[in-house]
């Protein structure tokens, strides 16, 4: 259930977060170059940092979900064991994604 909820949530976080950080970009990459400056200021501060790795690890998240939900639409993996154990992968594996995906950048 909680994966499900999960699938759901992140799904629309990146709809509605994702989108307005898309347009945000694009408007600003379109008016020049102060207010692409003001973007990437505010990207570049904490608060843009935890924007940017809640979409990541969102985007994990809803991809380890689908390939999870996508397995069960084949007819395998509902034995009970089975199914807890990619339950649990599909929630743990985002993290450490994300952490991999953020470590590399921050250490470049």
């Amino acid at each position: 259930m909680t994966v499900s909820i999960l699938h759901r949530i992140t799904g629309d976080g990146m709809a509605i977060v994702g989108l307005f950080m898309l347009l945000w970009w694009l408007g600003a990459l379109a008016s020049g170059p102060e207010y692409y400056a003001t973007f990437a200021e505010w990207m570049g501060s904490p608060f843009g940092y935890v924007v940017l790795i809640g979409l990541t690890w969102a985007f994990f998240n809803h991809a380890s979900s689908g390939i999870r939900h996508f397995v069960l639409d084949t007819g395998a993996g509902y034995e009970l064991n089975a199914n807890r154990m990619f339950s649990y992968v599909s929630m743990l594996l985002p993290v450490v994604l994300t952490a991999g995906v953020w470590g590399y950048i921050f250490t470049r």
